[in-house]
Protein backbone atom coordinates (compact mmCIF):
# COMPACT_ATOMS: atom_id res chain seq x y z
CA UNK A 1 0.00 0.00 0.00
CA UNK A 2 1.35 3.65 -0.72
CA UNK A 3 0.99 6.23 1.84
CA UNK A 4 1.09 9.56 0.91
CA UNK A 5 4.38 11.11 0.93
CA UNK A 6 4.26 13.94 4.45
CA UNK A 7 5.43 16.88 3.34
CA UNK A 8 6.84 19.28 4.84
CA UNK A 9 8.26 22.32 2.76
CA UNK A 10 8.62 23.43 -0.82
CA UNK A 11 12.56 22.86 -1.74
CA UNK A 12 12.56 26.61 -3.60
CA UNK A 13 12.90 28.08 0.50
CA UNK A 14 16.60 28.16 1.79
CA UNK A 15 18.45 25.66 2.51
CA UNK A 16 19.46 26.73 5.94
CA UNK A 17 16.11 26.77 7.52
CA UNK A 18 15.22 23.47 6.86
CA UNK A 19 14.90 21.25 10.32
CA UNK A 20 16.44 18.23 10.67
CA UNK A 21 14.17 15.16 9.70
CA UNK A 22 13.72 11.88 10.31
CA UNK A 23 13.21 8.54 7.89
CA UNK A 24 10.68 6.45 8.95
CA UNK A 25 9.11 3.11 7.64
CA UNK A 26 5.21 3.61 6.77
CA UNK A 27 4.36 0.30 5.27
CA UNK A 28 6.68 -0.35 2.47
CA UNK A 29 7.45 3.11 1.35
CA UNK A 30 9.72 5.48 3.12
CA UNK A 31 8.19 8.44 4.28
CA UNK A 32 9.67 11.77 5.79
CA UNK A 33 9.07 12.62 9.49
CA UNK A 34 8.74 15.92 11.03
CA UNK A 35 7.91 17.30 14.44
CA UNK A 36 4.25 18.48 15.21
CA UNK A 37 4.25 20.13 18.07
CA UNK A 38 1.03 22.05 17.60
CA UNK A 39 -1.52 19.10 15.52
CA UNK A 40 -4.72 20.49 16.57
CA UNK A 41 -6.73 23.76 17.53
CA UNK A 42 -6.04 23.03 21.39
CA UNK A 43 -2.48 21.70 20.98
CA UNK A 44 -1.40 18.20 21.20
CA UNK A 45 -3.18 17.14 24.40
CA UNK A 46 -6.08 18.75 22.54
CA UNK A 47 -7.10 20.79 26.61
CA UNK A 48 -4.92 24.39 25.19
CA UNK A 49 -1.85 23.11 27.31
CA UNK A 50 1.39 23.93 25.97
CA UNK A 51 4.26 21.10 26.32
CA UNK A 52 7.08 22.51 29.28
CA UNK A 53 9.08 21.79 26.10
CA UNK A 54 7.59 24.49 24.05
CA UNK A 55 6.70 26.94 26.44
CA UNK A 56 9.99 27.77 28.59
CA UNK A 57 10.89 31.27 28.00
CA UNK A 58 7.71 32.26 26.58
CA UNK A 59 7.28 35.91 25.90
CA UNK A 60 5.12 37.64 28.57
CA UNK A 61 5.08 41.24 27.34
CA UNK A 62 4.95 42.56 23.74
CA UNK A 63 4.28 45.57 22.09
CA UNK A 64 3.73 46.89 18.23
CA UNK A 65 4.28 50.02 18.38
CA UNK A 66 7.99 49.67 19.68
CA UNK A 67 8.39 46.25 18.28
CA UNK A 68 9.40 44.60 21.05
CA UNK A 69 9.24 40.76 20.94
CA UNK A 70 7.30 40.85 17.96
CA UNK A 71 9.81 38.37 15.79
CA UNK A 72 7.60 39.22 12.56
CA UNK A 73 4.24 40.28 11.31
CA UNK A 74 2.09 38.78 8.38
CA UNK A 75 -0.32 40.29 6.54
CA UNK A 76 -3.23 38.36 5.83
CA UNK A 77 -5.22 38.50 2.68
CA UNK A 78 -8.66 37.33 3.60
CA UNK A 79 -10.82 36.73 6.49
CA UNK A 80 -11.15 33.97 9.26
CA UNK A 81 -10.66 32.80 12.61
CA UNK A 82 -9.28 29.49 12.26
CA UNK A 83 -6.31 28.75 14.75
CA UNK A 84 -3.01 27.82 13.23
CA UNK A 85 -1.71 24.35 13.20
CA UNK A 86 1.86 23.50 13.36
CA UNK A 87 4.10 20.89 12.27
CA UNK A 88 7.98 21.32 11.04
CA UNK A 89 9.00 24.49 9.83
CA UNK A 90 4.87 25.77 8.73
CA UNK A 91 1.90 27.06 10.29
CA UNK A 92 -1.40 25.85 8.36
CA UNK A 93 -4.93 27.69 8.67
CA UNK A 94 -7.63 28.74 6.36
CA UNK A 95 -9.39 31.85 5.31
CA UNK A 96 -12.35 32.99 3.12
CA UNK A 97 -13.33 35.97 1.50
CA UNK A 98 -15.83 38.29 3.02
CA UNK A 99 -19.15 36.40 0.37
CA UNK A 100 -17.69 32.92 1.33
CA UNK A 101 -17.39 32.36 -2.36
CA UNK A 102 -13.46 31.34 -2.50
CA UNK A 103 -12.55 29.62 0.89
CA UNK A 104 -8.31 29.09 1.25
CA UNK A 105 -5.52 26.96 2.99
CA UNK A 106 -2.67 29.50 3.85
CA UNK A 107 0.31 28.57 4.77
CA UNK A 108 3.43 30.36 6.59
CA UNK A 109 6.91 29.65 7.35
CA UNK A 110 7.37 30.38 10.98
CA UNK A 111 10.92 30.92 11.05
CA UNK A 112 10.89 33.99 8.40
CA UNK A 113 6.86 34.93 8.47
CA UNK A 114 7.00 34.15 4.68
CA UNK A 115 3.29 33.81 3.22
CA UNK A 116 4.22 30.65 1.40
CA UNK A 117 0.60 29.86 0.57
CA UNK A 118 -2.50 30.84 -0.36
CA UNK A 119 -4.44 28.58 -2.24
CA UNK A 120 -7.75 28.29 -3.10
CA UNK A 121 -8.87 24.72 -1.96
CA UNK A 122 -13.25 25.45 -2.57
CA UNK A 123 -15.50 27.89 -4.65
CA UNK A 124 -19.10 28.38 -3.48
CA UNK A 125 -21.48 29.14 -6.44
CA UNK A 126 -23.88 29.93 -3.78
CA UNK A 127 -23.07 30.35 -0.42
CA UNK A 128 -25.73 30.60 2.19
CA UNK A 129 -25.84 34.02 3.97
CA UNK A 130 -24.51 34.48 7.42
CA UNK A 131 -26.88 35.51 9.67
CA UNK A 132 -24.68 37.43 12.26
CA UNK A 133 -21.53 39.47 12.58
CA UNK A 134 -19.62 37.35 14.91
CA UNK A 135 -18.68 34.13 12.31
CA UNK A 136 -17.26 34.19 8.77
CA UNK A 137 -16.56 31.50 6.47
CA UNK A 138 -13.33 30.11 8.05
CA UNK A 139 -13.97 29.53 11.39
CA UNK A 140 -13.14 25.41 11.67
CA UNK A 141 -9.73 25.19 12.16
CA UNK A 142 -7.27 22.61 10.48
CA UNK A 143 -5.88 19.45 12.20
CA UNK A 144 -2.51 17.39 10.81
CA UNK A 145 -0.87 14.50 11.19
CA UNK A 146 2.34 12.62 9.73
CA UNK A 147 0.53 12.06 6.88
CA UNK A 148 -1.61 15.07 5.73
CA UNK A 149 -3.33 18.12 6.37
CA UNK A 150 -7.28 17.89 6.76
CA UNK A 151 -9.03 20.93 5.86
CA UNK A 152 -12.88 21.68 6.85
CA UNK A 153 -15.39 23.84 5.74
CA UNK A 154 -18.42 22.97 7.21
CA UNK A 155 -20.73 21.51 4.58
CA UNK A 156 -18.92 23.73 2.07
CA UNK A 157 -16.13 20.83 2.02
CA UNK A 158 -13.51 18.52 3.75
CA UNK A 159 -10.39 17.72 2.48
CA UNK A 160 -7.04 16.07 3.14
CA UNK A 161 -3.89 17.89 1.17
CA UNK A 162 -0.44 16.75 1.06
CA UNK A 163 1.18 19.86 2.59
CA UNK A 164 3.82 19.78 0.21
CA UNK A 165 2.22 20.15 -2.64
CA UNK A 166 -1.42 20.96 -1.51
CA UNK A 167 -3.23 18.11 -3.81
CA UNK A 168 -5.93 17.17 -2.49
CA UNK A 169 -5.27 13.20 -1.48
CA UNK A 170 -8.92 12.82 -1.20
CA UNK A 171 -12.19 16.01 -0.51
CA UNK A 172 -15.71 15.66 0.45
CA UNK A 173 -18.55 17.78 -0.70
CA UNK A 174 -21.39 15.86 -0.08
CA UNK A 175 -22.22 16.13 3.70
CA UNK A 176 -25.19 18.86 4.06
CA UNK A 177 -25.86 21.10 6.90
CA UNK A 178 -27.37 24.20 6.84
CA UNK A 179 -24.93 26.25 9.11
CA UNK A 180 -27.60 29.48 9.63
CA UNK A 181 -24.60 31.38 10.91
CA UNK A 182 -21.88 29.98 8.82
CA UNK A 183 -19.91 26.74 10.16
CA UNK A 184 -17.46 26.76 13.44
CA UNK A 185 -17.37 22.91 14.45
CA UNK A 186 -13.62 21.74 14.11
CA UNK A 187 -12.65 18.07 13.07
CA UNK A 188 -11.41 15.92 15.54
CA UNK A 189 -8.40 13.13 14.50
CA UNK A 190 -8.86 9.96 16.53
CA UNK A 191 -6.75 6.86 15.50
CA UNK A 192 -8.02 6.12 11.45
CA UNK A 193 -11.21 8.72 11.69
CA UNK A 194 -11.58 12.09 10.98
CA UNK A 195 -14.78 13.12 13.09
CA UNK A 196 -16.88 15.82 11.76
CA UNK A 197 -20.03 17.91 13.59
CA UNK A 198 -22.51 19.36 12.17
CA UNK A 199 -25.24 20.95 14.07
CA UNK A 200 -27.00 22.53 11.70
CA UNK A 201 -30.75 24.09 11.62
CA UNK A 202 -31.80 21.44 9.73
CA UNK A 203 -29.98 18.17 10.71
CA UNK A 204 -27.81 17.67 13.51
CA UNK A 205 -24.94 14.50 13.28
CA UNK A 206 -21.50 13.76 13.87
CA UNK A 207 -19.71 11.30 11.43
CA UNK A 208 -16.61 9.78 11.06
CA UNK A 209 -14.78 9.51 7.93
CA UNK A 210 -11.54 7.28 6.82
CA UNK A 211 -8.85 9.54 7.43
CA UNK A 212 -6.70 8.07 4.15
CA UNK A 213 -9.25 7.51 1.75
CA UNK A 214 -12.16 9.78 2.90
CA UNK A 215 -14.59 7.31 2.95
CA UNK A 216 -17.55 7.57 5.50
CA UNK A 217 -17.28 5.37 8.19
CA UNK A 218 -19.83 6.15 10.58
CA UNK A 219 -22.86 8.84 10.84
CA UNK A 220 -24.61 9.47 14.11
CA UNK A 221 -27.92 11.69 14.04
CA UNK A 222 -28.62 13.49 17.37
CA UNK A 223 -31.61 11.71 19.20
CA UNK A 224 -32.05 15.49 20.95
CA UNK A 225 -35.59 16.03 21.72
CA UNK A 226 -36.26 19.77 21.26
CA UNK A 227 -39.45 20.05 22.49
CA UNK A 228 -40.60 22.64 20.00
CA UNK A 229 -42.82 20.53 17.59
CA UNK A 230 -45.97 22.31 16.41
CA UNK A 231 -49.16 20.31 15.56
CA UNK A 232 -48.24 20.41 11.63
CA UNK A 233 -45.19 18.35 12.72
CA UNK A 234 -42.79 21.36 11.76
CA UNK A 235 -40.82 22.73 14.16
CA UNK A 236 -42.42 25.61 15.76
CA UNK A 237 -38.98 27.46 15.90
CA UNK A 238 -35.54 27.54 13.78
CA UNK A 239 -32.73 28.64 14.02
CA UNK A 240 -30.59 28.82 16.94
CA UNK A 241 -32.67 26.37 19.14
CA UNK A 242 -30.61 23.67 16.66
CA UNK A 243 -27.20 25.31 15.89
CA UNK A 244 -24.08 24.02 17.57
CA UNK A 245 -20.50 24.95 16.79
CA UNK A 246 -18.80 22.65 19.47
CA UNK A 247 -15.69 20.50 18.44
CA UNK A 248 -15.49 17.54 20.42
CA UNK A 249 -12.90 16.03 22.93
CA UNK A 250 -11.62 12.29 23.66
CA UNK A 251 -11.84 11.07 27.83
CA UNK A 252 -11.54 7.60 29.24
CA UNK A 253 -14.23 6.31 31.72
CA UNK A 254 -12.34 4.04 33.46
CA UNK A 255 -9.88 3.30 30.91
CA UNK A 256 -12.36 3.45 28.09
CA UNK A 257 -12.42 6.09 25.46
CA UNK A 258 -15.42 8.15 24.65
CA UNK A 259 -16.14 10.49 22.45
CA UNK A 260 -17.79 13.79 24.27
CA UNK A 261 -19.96 16.14 21.89
CA UNK A 262 -22.12 18.60 23.06
CA UNK A 263 -24.97 19.94 20.77
CA UNK A 264 -28.07 22.25 21.08
CA UNK A 265 -30.36 21.25 24.19
CA UNK A 266 -28.12 17.50 24.49
CA UNK A 267 -24.89 16.51 24.96
CA UNK A 268 -23.63 13.17 24.43
CA UNK A 269 -21.02 10.36 24.97
CA UNK A 270 -20.23 8.21 21.71
CA UNK A 271 -17.90 5.43 20.73
CA UNK A 272 -15.78 7.09 18.50
CA UNK A 273 -14.69 4.12 16.17
CA UNK A 274 -18.28 2.99 15.77
CA UNK A 275 -20.45 6.41 16.40
CA UNK A 276 -22.61 4.43 18.89
CA UNK A 277 -24.74 6.95 21.61
CA UNK A 278 -23.36 6.02 25.03
CA UNK A 279 -25.70 8.47 26.93
CA UNK A 280 -26.62 11.89 27.11
CA UNK A 281 -27.59 14.96 29.22
CA UNK A 282 -30.28 17.24 28.04
CA UNK A 283 -29.86 21.01 28.90
CA UNK A 284 -31.50 23.80 27.94
CA UNK A 285 -28.84 26.06 25.93
CA UNK A 286 -28.01 26.31 22.35
CA UNK A 287 -25.30 27.32 20.20
CA UNK A 288 -22.63 25.00 22.64
CA UNK A 289 -19.19 26.56 21.41
CA UNK A 290 -16.54 25.29 24.14
CA UNK A 291 -14.71 22.08 24.12
CA UNK A 292 -15.24 19.30 26.83
CA UNK A 293 -12.11 18.87 29.07
CA UNK A 294 -11.28 16.55 31.59
CA UNK A 295 -9.41 15.55 34.55
CA UNK A 296 -8.97 12.87 37.52
CA UNK A 297 -12.29 11.25 36.61
CA UNK A 298 -14.10 14.61 35.85
CA UNK A 299 -15.35 16.29 33.04
CA UNK A 300 -16.28 19.65 32.32
CA UNK A 301 -18.87 20.78 30.46
CA UNK A 302 -20.19 24.24 29.09
CA UNK A 303 -23.39 23.89 27.60
CA UNK A 304 -23.80 27.40 25.79
CA UNK A 305 -25.14 30.28 25.05
CA UNK A 306 -25.34 33.66 26.88
CA UNK A 307 -27.32 31.73 29.92
CA UNK A 308 -24.27 28.52 29.76
CA UNK A 309 -23.79 26.10 32.74
CA UNK A 310 -20.72 24.60 33.36
CA UNK A 311 -21.30 21.05 34.49
CA UNK A 312 -18.88 18.51 36.47
CA UNK A 313 -19.52 15.28 34.98
CA UNK A 314 -18.61 12.00 36.72
CA UNK A 315 -16.41 9.53 33.87
CA UNK A 316 -17.37 5.73 34.93
CA UNK A 317 -18.56 2.32 33.78
CA UNK A 318 -21.89 3.54 34.75
CA UNK A 319 -22.42 5.80 32.13
CA UNK A 320 -26.00 4.79 30.18
CA UNK A 321 -29.10 6.49 28.87
CA UNK A 322 -29.98 9.59 30.32
CA UNK A 323 -27.62 10.36 33.23
CA UNK A 324 -28.34 13.85 34.29
CA UNK A 325 -29.97 12.88 37.69
CA UNK A 326 -27.11 10.15 38.19
CA UNK A 327 -23.66 12.06 36.97
CA UNK A 328 -23.50 15.34 37.59
CA UNK A 329 -21.23 15.92 40.56
CA UNK A 330 -22.00 20.26 40.06
CA UNK A 331 -23.83 22.64 38.05
CA UNK A 332 -22.37 26.06 38.46
CA UNK A 333 -25.41 28.23 36.57
CA UNK A 334 -24.32 31.40 35.99
CA UNK A 335 -20.68 33.70 34.84
CA UNK A 336 -20.00 30.85 32.77
CA UNK A 337 -17.90 31.67 29.30
CA UNK A 338 -20.11 31.88 25.83
CA UNK A 339 -17.26 31.53 23.46
CA UNK A 340 -13.96 31.16 25.01
CA UNK A 341 -13.14 28.37 26.57
CA UNK A 342 -12.37 27.05 29.90
CA UNK A 343 -8.87 25.79 30.64
CA UNK A 344 -7.53 23.58 33.61
CA UNK A 345 -4.55 24.54 35.63
CA UNK A 346 -3.63 21.99 38.54
CA UNK A 347 -7.19 20.97 40.19
CA UNK A 348 -8.82 24.54 39.32
CA UNK A 349 -10.61 25.63 36.28
CA UNK A 350 -10.56 29.10 34.76
CA UNK A 351 -12.74 30.56 32.57
CA UNK A 352 -13.64 34.14 31.29
CA UNK A 353 -17.20 35.37 29.74
CA UNK A 354 -17.61 37.14 27.07
CA UNK A 355 -17.03 40.29 28.76
CA UNK A 356 -14.13 39.37 30.54
CA UNK A 357 -15.55 38.24 33.93
CA UNK A 358 -12.58 35.79 35.16
CA UNK A 359 -13.49 33.20 37.39
CA UNK A 360 -11.17 30.67 39.07
CA UNK A 361 -12.85 27.44 40.35
CA UNK A 362 -12.51 24.25 42.36
CA UNK A 363 -12.92 21.31 40.20
CA UNK A 364 -14.07 18.85 42.73
CA UNK A 365 -16.47 20.98 44.37
CA UNK A 366 -17.81 23.81 41.71
CA UNK A 367 -16.93 26.48 44.53
CA UNK A 368 -15.46 29.98 42.93
CA UNK A 369 -12.29 30.82 44.83
CA UNK A 370 -11.86 33.81 43.09
CA UNK A 371 -13.20 36.40 40.22
CA UNK A 372 -12.47 39.49 38.46
CA UNK A 373 -12.62 41.49 35.50
CA UNK A 374 -10.34 41.48 32.28
CA UNK A 375 -10.66 44.50 30.00
CA UNK A 376 -12.59 43.72 26.54
CA UNK A 377 -14.65 40.91 25.30
CA UNK A 378 -13.05 37.44 24.53
CA UNK A 379 -13.79 34.87 21.67
CA UNK A 380 -10.53 33.32 21.61
CA UNK A 381 -9.97 30.47 24.40
CA UNK A 382 -7.14 31.11 26.26
CA UNK A 383 -3.58 28.78 26.50
CA UNK A 384 -1.93 27.23 29.71
CA UNK A 385 1.77 27.46 30.62
CA UNK A 386 2.26 25.81 33.71
CA UNK A 387 0.50 28.20 36.15
CA UNK A 388 0.42 30.77 33.38
CA UNK A 389 -2.70 31.79 31.92
CA UNK A 390 -2.70 33.70 28.06
CA UNK A 391 -6.05 35.44 27.13
CA UNK A 392 -6.28 37.59 24.04
CA UNK A 393 -9.37 40.10 23.38
CA UNK A 394 -11.55 41.54 20.22
CA UNK A 395 -9.54 44.42 20.37
CA UNK A 396 -5.78 42.75 20.48
CA UNK A 397 -4.95 43.28 24.34
CA UNK A 398 -3.79 40.37 25.91
CA UNK A 399 -3.40 39.19 29.64
CA UNK A 400 -1.31 36.25 31.18
CA UNK A 401 -2.33 35.48 34.52
CA UNK A 402 -0.43 33.71 37.20
CA UNK A 403 -3.20 30.81 38.75
CA UNK A 404 -2.75 31.13 42.64
CA UNK A 405 -4.68 32.06 45.42
CA UNK A 406 -5.98 35.60 44.36
CA UNK A 407 -6.40 36.80 40.92
CA UNK A 408 -2.31 38.38 39.74
CA UNK A 409 -1.37 40.04 36.37
CA UNK A 410 1.69 39.15 35.17
CA UNK A 411 2.02 40.69 31.44
CA UNK A 412 0.13 43.10 29.63
CA UNK A 413 0.41 43.46 25.58
CA UNK A 414 -1.29 44.76 22.98
CA UNK A 415 -1.93 44.56 18.98
CA UNK A 416 -2.92 46.37 16.35
CA UNK A 417 -6.31 44.33 15.84
CA UNK A 418 -8.44 42.68 17.46
CA UNK A 419 -8.19 38.48 18.51
CA UNK A 420 -10.78 35.53 17.76
CA UNK A 421 -8.17 32.51 17.28
CA UNK A 422 -6.94 30.94 19.98
CA UNK A 423 -2.80 30.86 20.03
CA UNK A 424 -0.66 28.70 18.76
CA UNK A 425 2.81 27.44 20.52
CA UNK A 426 6.10 26.07 19.26
CA UNK A 427 10.18 26.55 20.49
CA UNK A 428 9.58 28.96 22.77
CA UNK A 429 7.28 31.29 20.33
CA UNK A 430 3.75 32.55 20.37
CA UNK A 431 1.95 32.78 17.32
CA UNK A 432 -1.19 34.95 17.40
CA UNK A 433 -3.80 35.75 14.42
CA UNK A 434 -5.83 39.07 14.37
CA UNK A 435 -8.10 39.45 12.00
CA UNK A 436 -5.53 41.25 9.47
CA UNK A 437 -2.60 39.61 10.51
CA UNK A 438 -0.50 36.51 12.20
CA UNK A 439 2.39 37.57 14.26
CA UNK A 440 5.33 35.76 15.72
CA UNK A 441 5.80 36.76 19.38
CA UNK A 442 9.09 35.53 20.85
CA UNK A 443 11.22 36.79 23.53
CA UNK A 444 14.12 39.32 23.31
CA UNK A 445 12.65 39.15 19.83
CA UNK A 446 12.79 42.89 17.73
CA UNK A 447 11.13 42.66 14.57
CA UNK A 448 12.08 43.98 10.79
CA UNK A 449 8.29 44.05 9.74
Amino acid sequence: MTMPVPYLLKMTLPASLLKPFFLTLTYSSIALAVEIPWPDKSGPTKDGHVPAAHGEGLATAWDEETGKNIAWKTPLPEEGHSTPVIAGDMLWFTSANKEGSKQYVDGVHRETGALVHHHLLFENVDPEPLSNSVNNYAAPSCVIDETGLYVHFGSYGTAKLDPETLKPIWQRRDLPCQHYRGPGSSPVLYQNLLILTMDGVDQQYLTALDKDTGKTVWRTDRTTDYGDIGPDGKPEREGDNRKAYGTPSIAHANGVPQLISVGSRALFGYEPLTGKELWTIPHGNFNAAVRPVSHNGLLFVNTGSSRAHLLAIRLDDKMHGDIRESHIVWDRDKRNSRFSGHVLVGDRIVQSTEGGIVSCIDQKTGEQLWSDRLPGTYMATPIVVGNRVYYSNETGQSRILEIGDTFKVIGEAELELGIQASAAVADGALYLRTKKALYKIQAEASSNN
